[in-house]
């Protein structure tokens, strides 16, 4: 399901779902290489898995460092 979205699982994380000590759910963190992730989520519901939540990351953080540094750029050329 991350392939199909031309992402690359960067971390897979188990653990059983203390909530349900009874039960056989287990948790299952992904970690992918994708700045929108909710391509993925669909993708793995469309599997049958129930997607609980999913985050964004620094995707912002990402663009005021890309903008700071093409700022710098453009500073360094004009000297």
């Amino acid at each position: 399901a991350v392939e199909d979205c031309d992402a690359h699982l960067l971390n897979l994380n188990v653990t059983a779902d203390s909530d349900y000590d009874m039960s056989n759910r287990l948790i299952v963190e992904l970690r992918v290489n994708h700045r929108n992730p909710s391509a993925i989520a669909r993708s793995i519901e469309r599997y049958g898995y129930e997607v609980v939540d999913f985050e964004t990351g620094a995707a912002n953080e990402d663009d005021e460092t890309a903008r700071r540094r093409l700022d710098e750029l453009i500073h360094y050329l004009e000297l």
